[in-house]
């Protein structure tokens, strides 16, 4: 089969870890902690994609008189990737307390997605322009799944990639 005839839907995986924009930063911290990842999609009370959150986001943020203000003047402030494990000591040193930010005041707006019959050439040449290691995969505003530098590499081999 060739590449160019798959698309979004025939190499994405449909188990998407998402997190509510009105967690704290606290709840977002234990459950990336727990699912052993370092950031999810951002979903509101409709399910509908509204960002992404990051440790990145949670080691980033400062607390200025009791509001968070998130150091955007990084340039990979708005691409980077959130696709790494993270463990408990990657969060020793953030002190996260239950009354503390919302997910909704941590989260990057920007959210990298595609269509589900986005064809496969498409999505890649994306991911290299963007510098990025995941798309979400949508219907609408809905999140159908995600595909990742993985999935893509996996086309390239005889074999099952887990």
């Amino acid at each position: 089969m060739s590449f160019r005839k798959l698309v979004a839907r025939d190499v994405m995986n449909e188990d998407v870890l998402t997190v509510p924009e009105d967690w704290s930063a606290k709840q977002l911290a234990e459950f990336l902690t727990e699912n052993e990842i370092s950031g999810a999609p951002v979903v509101d009370a409709k399910s509908s994609v509204v960002g992404v959150v990051s440790l990145t986001d949670l080691a980033r943020a400062e607390v200025e008189e009791g509001r968070i203000v998130p150091d955007r003047s990084d340039p990979d402030y708005w691409v980077r990737g959130w696709e790494e494990k993270v463990s408990e000591e990657d969060l020793a040193g953030l002190r996260l307390e239950e009354d503390g930010p919302l997910v909704s005041d941590l989260m990057n707006p920007a959210v990298f997605s595609v269509e589900e019959d986005t064809p496969v050439s498409e999505i890649a040449k994306s991911m290299i322009d963007a510098r990025i290691h995941r798309v979400l995969v949508t219907r609408g505003r809905k999140i159908v799944g995600i595909v990742t530098s993985t999935d893509l590499l996996g086309l390239l081999v005889d074999e099952p990639v887990n």
